[in-house]
């Protein structure tokens, strides 16, 4: 029986650079690294949309200093490298934040990372902004060498699966029982997806986004192509 056979696959094992955490800038939306002053800006937001939160472990916030010290322990935190999410303006300048998402369980030797800490609220949730948001943090990672991404979110949370399977990833399982939130039980669907995977799934999606494709009210013109086991999505 050959090596193979026994171990799996052969990959390159040398451990990946971890993302800089740095501005990333695309067509309509810029990404930079939270910030505990961002806490002003978002504030509004985060107040009048309480629903928001739901599947996040934190909030609904109903103190502006409460979500100021979340935001803050966001910002230095070391464990996962949080972005605001600053959609352009008709000027094609960066505007004020309307969001957050983030890369964590960094696993350089391992070549994995995942893409979760989604926060993206009414005005932001599925906008043009909101999907390349999440397509350039997918592209960071993959640039970098790293071989898997992954996304996890509770199994109820059908908006999040329905994303993630419209970015390409692919379900693997489900962890029954897997956590305690908010005194109540979670089950945590797992994704994810590959780096041999996203060539096709790049070009789908920069397809999707490209200018062309919305009119002038920011609404797609036509509908994101997803893998060819798939069903196309809006």
């Amino acid at each position: 029986m050959s090596t193979t056979d026994l171990l799996g696959e052969p990959v390159d094992p040398t451990p990946r650079p971890r993302p800089e955490h740095a501005p990333v800038t695309g067509t309509s939306v810029t990404l930079v690294p939270l910030a505990t002053a961002h806490a002003e800006e978002l504030w509004p937001i985060a107040r009048d949309a309480p629903e928001s939160w739901r599947w996040l472990p934190f909030g609904p916030f109903t103190d502006r200093a409460a979500f100021a010290g979340t935001v803050r322990f966001m910002a230095v935190s070391k464990g996962e490298l949080v972005w605001a999410v600053c959609p352009h303006g008709a000027d094609g300048r960066p505007g004020p934040a309307a969001g957050w998402l983030a890369l964590l369980d960094i696993r350089p030797s391992d070549a994995a990372i995942e893409l979760g800490n989604i926060w993206f609220p009414p005005g932001l949730a599925r906008t043009r902004a909101s999907t390349e948001a999440m397509f350039l943090l997918i592209d960071l990672a993959f640039s970098l060498g790293y071989r898997r991404i992954a996304w996890k979110c509770n199994t109820l949370n059908t908006a999040s699966c329905r994303a993630a399977e419209r970015l390409g990833f692919r379900l693997e399982g489900v962890l029954r029982a897997h956590m305690v939130v908010r005194a109540h039980r979670r089950d945590t669907a797992y994704f994810s997806l590959l780096d041999d995977e996203w060539p096709e799934r790049r070009a789908a999606i920069a397809h999707w986004l490209r200018d062309a494709n919305f009119d002038a009210s920011g609404r797609a013109i036509e509908r994101l192509h997803r893998s060819k086991d798939q069903h196309d999505v809006a």
